[in-house]
C-alpha cells in the first residue's frame, strides 16, 4: 500500500510539471515598454533556454517513462532511449554544469541498466518503492575563508525520517577542487566489478561541443540518518576517505540535457540517468 502511495505521489508530481510549464496566451496591448531588467540580464549573462519543441520532447520522454511502468526505474527500454537522445541534440541550458539551474535537489526517475554500473548501485535503484534523490549544493567552510565547496549527495528516501546519505566532493570550473586528479583505474578488483567499471583516458575525455557539461566528484562520506534533520547518524560502512578505495570512488557525470525541470547526465560507468527538480516543498518533504 505504502509503494502504491508513492508511486501515485510521484506520477502527481510528474503531472503538476506538465501543468507549471503549459501557459495559456494572455492578450497583449498593442505597444509595450521593453523590460529594461530583463533586457540587462539577458545581454549580461546570455543562455540558451529551452524552447517549445524541448518541452514537448520533455513531455514526451516523461510520458514515456510513466506508461513504462513505475517498477522500471532501472531499464534499458529502446523507445525510451531514442526520445533521450532526441532531447540531448535539442536546445538546452549552455554549460549545464555550472548553471544555477543545476543546483538543488533532483529526483530520478529512470536510469539505464549498465553492466558497468556498481551491483550496489543497481540494486538501490532497482528498489523502487524508494525514492532517490541527487542534490546539487554548496557547503560553506567557516574554518576556510576560500569559495564554497561544491557536494554532490546521493540520497536514498526509506521514509520521512530515514535516508541513506551519500556525499561527494565534487568540482567544476566554476567551483575547483585543485586535489581532485583525473581517475587513473577502470575500478575492477582481480578483473570483477565490485565497484563498477569507470571509463578513464582518451575515453574518458571531456565532449568538447559541450563546455562546461561535466561534474568531477569523489565519493567522501555516508550516513544513515535518523529522524528529521538528520538527528541520529550511523556511518555507511564504506571507507572512502581510505586511500585503498579514494581512486575507485572517483567519478563524473555529463549533463547532457538541462532545463528548469528535466536534466539528462552520463555517468563515467556507463549510465544515463533522467532526474526532475523538485519543487521547494516537495524537497522539504
Amino acid at each position: 500500500t505504502t509503494t502504491n502511495n508513492n508511486n501515485n505521489n510521484n506520477n502527481n508530481n510528474i503531472d503538476q510539471n506538465y501543468h507549471r510549464h503549459h501557459h495559456t496566451q494572455t492578450p497583449t496591448t498593442a505597444f509595450q515598454f521593453p523590460n529594461l531588467q530583463q533586457l540587462t540580464q539577458s545581454l549580461t549573462n546570455p543562455k540558451t533556454t529551452t524552447t517549445t519543441p524541448s518541452i514537448q520532447l520533455e513531455d514526451e520522454l516523461l510520458s514515456a517513462i510513466t506508461e513504462n511502468g513505475s517498477t522500471k526505474r532501472l531499464d534499458n527500454s529502446q523507445s525510451i532511449q531514442t526520445l533521450i537522445e532526441q532531447l540531448e541534440a535539442s536546445p538546452s541550458i549552455q554549460r549545464p554544469g555550472i548553471a544555477p539551474e543545476v543546483m538543488g535537489r533532483w529526483r530520478l526517475l529512470y536510469t539505464t541498466n549498465a553492466e558497468t554500473a556498481s551491483p550496489i548501485q543497481r540494486k538501490a535503484v532497482d528498489a523502487t518503492k524508494f525514492n532517490i534523490y541527487q542534490d546539487i549544493t554548496l557547503r560553506d567552510d567557516e574554518d576556510i575563508e576560500d569559495d564554497p565547496t561544491l557536494i554532490v549527495s546521493q540520497v536514498v528516501k526509506f521514509s520521512p525520517s530515514f535516508q541513506l546519505v551519500v556525499d561527494a566532493l565534487a568540482s567544476t570550473s566554476r567551483y575547483p577542487l585543485p586535489e581532485l586528479s583525473d581517475r587513473q583505474t577502470d575500478g575492477t578488483i582481480l578483473g570483477l566489478n565490485i565497484l563498477g567499471v569507470s571509463t578513464i583516458g582518451e575515453d574518458a575525455a571531456e565532449d568538447d561541443t559541450r563546455p562546461d557539461a561535466r561534474i568531477n566528484f569523489v565519493f567522501d562520506e555516508g550516513n544513515f540518518e535518523v529522524g528529521k534533520e538528520g538527528g541520529f547518524r550511523l556511518p555507511y560502512p564504506v571507507p572512502f576517505r581510505s586511500q585503498l578505495f579514494r581512486e575507485a570512488v572517483k567519478g563524473w557525470i555529463d549533463v547532457t540535457y538541462l532545463s528548469e525541470r528535466v536534466r539528462v547526465s552520463r555517468g563515467n560507468k556507463g549510465t544515463t540517468f533522467v532526474l526532475v527538480k523538485e519543487e521547494e516543498e516537495d524537497a522539504t518533504n
